[in-house]
């Protein structure tokens, strides 16, 4: 009886060179990366310098309403420092939530690159990128997108179809490691409050530890440096000691991402009118106050405040205040 093949995946369509390259990507981030994130992107920009030549290679994460917080940078054989941005509605990132597959400068001649906030070397253009989503299981157990990688060159016609098929099949596997450890993350964060390594959403509590532990180890690699005896072996301990920073860079980027993101949430619930008074609100001023402010009636501003109050699912107008403060100080 024939065997029936249809429901197995169908074959990556590359050529014989790419396919050792990326089977030997597979084994190393499974035995190097699980935990390293910066190593994992490092080495992901590597493997397909190994494929392909590129100038500009980047990791981005979406995050809250409207921000890409951008861990990794690589421009002309050099790091570039972490970034956050917020996208607008014509950029590369809209363009990937919007179609949900790889772009590719030669869809549009550019113009989704070119009118989001540029990177790398911005006295050049590239002349070729190619970008994809990151996906997850969202809550509903569809892919969602939560991420983009993406690879430029100053270039044109880089980039052919065997580096795009290599480029989406190395982002889903990156995209694996980082949903593999939020899974575990999440398995966690659903046990009873009280367990004590259960993580929590980062604080200023966090950030001053890592800060502190990090540095003090980057510290200690730079007293160290100064006791080297020849200049060969300085050189290589500096060298690490800017990786380690980099590496630190990226991590307080990351970290970021688990930053609680409820009072922007809450707040871009808002019609542009209970946003007006809810801005007020968090200013601690009466309705009366806020209605002249606004040139409304007190009635109006009563209506708003109720809505807001509704929305906020909060346990009353000082906390809503204090959510709204939260959101307009980031």
């Amino acid at each position: 009886m024939p065997s029936d093949d249809s429901d197995k995946p169908a074959r990556l369509r590359v050529d014989a060179e790419t396919t050792l390259i990326l089977r030997e990507a597979f084994h190393k981030i499974d035995a190097n990366y699980r935990n390293d994130h910066y190593g994992l992107y490092d080495y992901a920009r590597a493997v397909m310098s190994k494929i392909v030549p590129l100038d500009h290679f980047y990791i981005g994460f979406f995050h809250g309403a409207n921000r890409v917080r951008y861990p990794y940078g690589y421009d002309g054989g050099m790091y570039t420092d972490p970034a956050s941005h917020i996208y607008g509605p014509h950029g590369q990132a809209a363009w990937l939530l919007k179609h949900r597959q790889t772009y590719r400068m030669q869809y549009d001649n550019g113009a989704a690159l070119n009118a989001g906030v540029a990177s790398g070397d911005t006295s050049r253009a590239s002349a070729d990128a190619v970008t994809t989503p990151l996906f997850r299981r969202g809550r509903d157990g569809e892919p969602a997108v939560f991420g983009m990688m993406s690879m430029q060159s100053y270039r044109p016609g880089t980039f052919d179809d065997n580096a795009v098929r290599a480029f989406e099949w190395l982002a889903d596997l990156v995209a694996r490691v980082l949903t593999t450890e939020a899974e575990d993350v999440d398995a966690l964060r659903r046990l009873p409050a009280d367990v004590d390594d259960a993580p929590q959403l980062v604080t200023a509590d966090h950030i001053v530890e890592l800060l502190s532990s990090r540095v003090a180890d980057i510290r200690q690699r730079a007293q160290d440096a100064l006791a080297v005896p020849d200049a060969g072996s300085l050189r290589e301990a500096l060298q690490r000691i800017v990786t380690d920073c980099q590496q630190l860079q990226s991590d307080l980027v990351e970290l970021t991402l688990d930053i609680d993101n409820g009072p922007e949430e809450r707040f871009r619930s808002l019609t542009a009118a209970e946003q007006g008074v809810a801005v007020l609100l968090g200013s601690d001023m009466p309705n009366e106050q806020i209605a002249r402010e606004l040139g409304i009636s007190p009635h109006t501003v009563k209506t708003h405040v109720r809505n807001i109050l509704a929305k906020y699912h909060l346990s009353g107008r000082a906390a809503v205040a204090d959510d709204v403060r939260k959101h307009l100080a980031r």
